[in-house]
């Protein structure tokens, strides 16, 4: 029996409700807990769930930033990124999500969202913005390009992954691989406070019929 279905136009429909209805859809989303600095030597940290990998060789990664309603419209990541090309990219744990919320708030240029959410930092070795002392991982990133996004108020950065910092406990040597349940990451889903942990753990069944082309 075929479900009846919802049709919508985002061109028909009132702002924000095409927002609210598409992060609701493509999700859960990762979190990049993204912390840059500018010219002057003032930091930032801000979170993005606009945010995924996009390539493996080179690794990079991509977040989208965008323009406030209000002036000054560039917010101080997109700035300091156009200033130094450079930023630091964190994983938001459980342990860590408040913390994540409080920088999530626009404080006046200056103000150290690190000092505000009670966070320490440590120096990064490649780039000159902090990285988050006690997120599980962290990937100091060059930014490769700033690509505004044909007819939105978005602009997409990706970064090139000049080294990773993972907590010991959490990768294992003999795949190479980071123990993603035990990072215990958040997600983001559709509600501006809707967020979900890592559920069951499976692997899906492929059943193969003749051979691949």
């Amino acid at each position: 029996m075929n479900q009846s279905m919802h049709s919508f136009v985002p061109a028909e429909m009132p702002d924000p409700a095409p927002y609210h209805l598409l992060t609701s859809i493509v999700a859960p989303r990762p979190i990049a807990w993204v912390s840059t600095i500018s010219a002057a030597g003032v930091p930032n940290l801000a979170p993005y769930s606009f945010y995924n990998a996009v390539a493996g060789f080179p690794p990079t990664i991509m977040f989208s930033v965008s323009y406030r309603r209000r002036e000054p419209k560039e917010k101080d990541t997109l700035r300091n990124i156009k200033e130094t090309g450079e930023f630091v990219s964190h994983v938001v744990d459980e342990a860590m999500a408040d913390a994540m919320l409080q920088t999530a708030v626009e404080f006046s240029y200056g103000i150290s969202e690190f000092e505000m959410a009670g966070l320490k930092t440590l120096a990064s070795v490649d780039v000159r913005p902090p990285r988050i002392a006690d997120a599980p991982v962290a990937m100091e990133c060059q930014v490769t390009q700033i690509v505004p996004v044909e007819g939105a108020t978005n602009v997409m950065v990706l970064g090139r992954v000049l080294r990773f910092h993972v907590r010991e406990d959490l990768y294992r040597p003999e795949l190479g691989l980071v123990n993603t349940v035990a990072m215990k990451p958040i997600t983001r889903l559709g509600g501006s406070t809707e967020y979900t942990k890592i559920g069951e753990l499976f692997s899906p069944v492929l059943k193969q019929e003749g051979k691949p082309g």
